[in-house]
């Protein structure tokens, strides 16, 4: 049996057996709510019923690789704890980022879920021997139908440069976020900027502004930027999402952490801009735009300040976002985010 509640954090707790078709039942239905790795909290126990969660409903298929399955089969098997995580992390990015993620041996994820069933070696790989299956050999995945997501990917010209990107993202209806919004907030720098910077969204100032980083949180990137030595004229700054999410309360507009089902929707436009500007360096400006560029079971005060590649750019790295240093509950803790910022920007400013 499976199950799942919401937790006061918003954060999804599933209940499971400890079995491979205990998990996939919550795994589809997690899918189907749009609901990100991150979000969820995986627990081993006797379950509360499929009910509570739901299941996916015949006709809502998507497909992923058999290679995925018979993996993911083996790796349920390992007594560690956290493999359902890591299970359910590889199989959102299946779906949600790339089809052919498992031929990424190097990835964080990739690996390990081959740990786990046993498939990592000095020389990591697919499976082999009679295990092995054609790259385009797949099997169906219950989830909500792929046509019935948001998505920017209509808006987004196939040619073009980032004038023609802006422009195209100005009447960019994706996703619901721009009923709200006052506009569409692109990106800004260079075309041949070596450096690209990624936050989450924009603020309320930058919503009124049309720019990105103009608010609080752009003075604090302005000075970090300063005291490492990168100028801001130089290098690409954007967002994961372009529109500004918010909840109103009286006159004030509450910034909302970006849902997954938004993140993907906009994500054809921070693809587009990258494949353009093609940087030597992307830095990931907080938890949201690490998990949206990096892998969604990204660890952003464990693994932040290290160079990884990705398929963005040779050396993709994640740093604290500056609007987490205003959020320092006294000056001290502002001084010690602001300190753990400028310590990675130093590492982008030597690499660039």
């Amino acid at each position: 049996m499976a199950g799942a509640r919401v937790m006061t954090d918003g954060m999804r707790q599933a209940t499971i057996a400890a079995t491979f078709e205990s998990w996939q039942v919550a795994a589809r239905a997690l899918l189907r709510d749009g609901v990100s790795p991150d979000q969820v909290v995986w627990i081993e126990g006797t379950g509360a019923g499929v009910d509570e969660i739901g299941v996916a409903t015949p006709g809502e298929t998507a497909r992923v690789p058999r290679q995925f399955v018979e993996l993911a089969r083996r790796a349920a098997r390992h007594p560690d704890p956290g493999r359902w995580r890591v299970l359910y992390a590889v199989l959102w990015r299946l779906v949600h980022e790339r089809r052919d993620l498992l031929t990424v041996t190097d990835d964080t994820d990739v690996r390990a879920l081959q740990a786990l069933a046993g498939e990592l070696s000095d020389a990591p790989g697919p499976l082999k021997g009679a295990e092995r299956r054609r790259d385009g050999d797949t099997v169906p995945w219950a989830l909500a139908p792929p046509d019935a997501a948001p998505s920017a990917a209509p808006f987004v010209p196939r040619d073009g440069g980032l004038a023609a990107l802006r422009e195209a993202a100005a009447r960019c209806t994706g996703c619901d976020l721009y009923r709200h919004a006052s506009r569409t907030v692109f990106g800004m720098g260079p075309d041949d900027a070596r450096v690209v910077l990624v936050g989450e969204q924009p603020g309320d100032q930058e919503d009124l502004k049309g720019a990105p980083f103009v608010g609080p949180a752009g003075d604090v990137l302005d000075r970090a930027l300063v005291e490492v030595g990168l100028a801001r004229e130089r290098v690409y700054v954007t967002n994961a999402v372009k529109h500004f999410k918010f909840e109103l309360r009286g006159r004030r507009r509450i910034h909302q952490t970006p849902r997954a089902p938004e993140l993907n929707a906009c994500r054809p436009w921070i693809e587009a801009e990258l494949r353009v500007i093609a940087p030597e360096v992307v830095v990931c400006l907080g938890a949201t735009a690490a998990r949206a560029l990096i892998s969604p079971s990204f660890r952003l005060m464990q693994d932040r300040g290290r160079f990884l590649e990705t398929r963005w750019a040779r050396k993709t790295i994640a740093t604290l976002h500056p609007s987490a240093v205003l959020r320092g509950e006294d000056e001290e803790t502002q001084r010690r985010l602001y300190g753990m910022l400028v310590e990675d920007l130093r590492v982008v400013a030597a690499a660039a």
